[in-house]
């Protein structure tokens, strides 16, 4: 059986590459992590790829701001091949600082790169003020997305500074809503969706969002740092027995079929 090819974009300062690219190899991908300068001078070899994900790190070191010099460099020059991509129904995701890229570049929440008008949302600074490393109980929340099925209660490890969803105004976050497209929700162990569960005071404590057709999705906590029972702190107490992360990479391979 020929396996999808995904590719994990990486650059200056990106930092889970080659653990997204495992992740991804776990779950039946063929994977591979290519500098975007790679891409960028081939553009037509992004169409070779099924799954493309934009990983956790910082990139360019965050220096002007997290993501959007990364999001900059898709929007001026792989516009058109991403975008006929995500028309092909290919996948998309980015994690953490990927999060924040897809949003700045216009893939999130509308699904095309360098869409006209004013960002629709934003990742900022956690209302700790505080760099956040810590394990969190997450629950999906749509019928749309892809990735993880409504109802759905995991635990996966966040690690961030900006990672407050914070929507443009709230009548951005009710079409939101409505649409299916806040996908996943920080909660409780029992899927409850309370301030104590939410780490960073993200709006209607969201911590990942797809965009209309459910097949690119951005979220803050890390799927591929908890893609076997021993990566989480208490598995020897018999508590991991899912590898949590695994499930979000297993689902893409299975919408891919």
């Amino acid at each position: 059986m020929v396996k999808p090819r995904a590719i994990v974009l990486r650059t200056a300062g990106t930092n889970c590459d080659r653990e997204t690219a495992y992740a991804l190899s776990q779950a039946g991908f063929d994977a591979c992590a290519v500098h975007v300068l790679s891409i960028i001078d081939r553009p037509k070899r992004l169409g070779e790829f099924e799954f493309l994900v934009v990983p956790g790190g910082f990139s360019y070191g965050d220096d002007v701001s997290a993501g959007k010099i990364l999001a900059n460099q898709l929007i001026h020059h792989l516009r058109d091949e991403l975008n006929a991509f995500v028309a092909a129904g290919k996948l998309v995701l980015g994690i953490c600082n990927g999060f924040q890229v897809l949003l700045k570049c216009g893939l999130l929440p509308r699904g095309q790169v360098g869409a006209d008008g004013a960002a629709d949302a934003t990742l900022g600074w956690s209302d700790t003020g505080q760099f956040e490393d810590r394990w969190v109980h997450l629950r999906g929340d749509s019928d749309r997305c892809v990735f993880l099925a409504r109802g759905d209660v995991i635990t996966l490890p966040i690690a961030n500074g900006e990672g407050k969803f914070v929507p443009r105004e709230p009548a951005v976050l009710s079409r939101l809503r409505q649409g299916g497209q806040l996908a996943i929700r920080y909660a409780d162990a029992e899927g409850r969706s309370n301030d104590s569960a939410n780490p960073n005071g993200s709006v209607d404590h969201v911590a990942g969002l797809c965009d209309p057709s459910g097949r690119i999705l951005g979220l803050m906590p890390h799927p591929e740092r908890f893609v076997d029972a021993t990566h989480h702190p208490r598995w020897t107490r018999g508590l991991a027995d899912v590898a949590h992360g695994r499930r979000i990479f297993d689902n893409a391979r299975a919408a891919l079929n």
